[in-house]
């Protein structure tokens, strides 16, 4: 009884590291901050905490004669609080006010609950839940860039432009909308180091153009001095 116990408990938690690596590859693909390995740990220890929840219960309440009133899995739903702690950390708050790491945070999430699902024993719901991830975060994107609405087909580009004097700044703004860019947000100030004006654009274009096509464009743009452009 007790191998047979043990070859479960081993299968149960290679399917957790099995399922956590297709996760943790997708991330690792992307060059993100949580990649295989991360998630592979998070998905088995999710899993093992999980096994010693549920089959506590019943080891320490072998007679049958007593009446079970233990949460078999009380441990295991402290999983999906703690590990926001660690999804915290691959948030990013960049200087341009945009927000990075939110999907690989909640793929930290849904490594842990793949892991306490598996551990469970619903093998054919985490195989599911998968499987519904990877469309989610792969396919899914794809489609709604050709299909969707056209809000959904643009990238966000964040362009920094270098003009001399205050009077070019308008006239560059329409040039720049004029080149099938749309702008999304403008924040003008005066650099006093090198005596210009400095413009930076929040703006949003074809998702299949060229981040090289649009700073050639802009480079061509009169009165500009610099450019920057930086994709999200």
């Amino acid at each position: 009884m007790e191998w047979i116990l043990g070859t479960d408990i081993l299968m149960k938690l290679g399917l957790a590291g099995g399922l956590g690596a297709v996760i943790g590859l997708e991330r690792e693909l992307k060059r993100k901050p949580v990649g295989l390995k991360t998630s592979i740990v998070i998905s088995i220890i999710s899993c093992l905490l999980t096994i010693v929840s549920v089959e506590s219960v019943y080891l320490y309440y072998q007679d049958t004669s007593v009446n079970i009133t233990m949460d078999p899995l009380r441990l295991a739903a402290q999983i999906v609080s703690g590990i926001g702690f660690l999804g915290a950390g691959v948030i990013l708050h960049r200087a341009n006010d945009s927000i990075s790491g939110l999907t690989t945070a909640a793929m930290i999430w849904g490594a842990a609950g793949i892991g306490v699902v598996v551990g469970a024993g619903f093998y054919s719901a985490a195989l599911a839940g998968v499987v519904m991830i990877i469309l989610a975060v792969e396919i899914l994107p794809v489609i709604l860039k050709f299909t969707g609405p056209s809000r959904l087909q643009e990238k966000t580009l964040y362009i920094k432009l270098r003009t001399p004097a205050p009077h070019h700044i308008q006239g560059i703004i329409r040039a720049v909308e004029q080149e099938n860019i749309s702008v999304k947000r403008i924040h003008i100030f005066y650099d006093e180091s090198s005596c210009t004006h400095l413009l930076e654009l929040k703006a949003g274009v074809c998702f299949n153009r060229r981040t090289t096509e649009v700073y050639y464009t802009l480079s061509e743009i009169p009165n500009v001095q610099f450019v920057d452009v930086e994709g999200a």
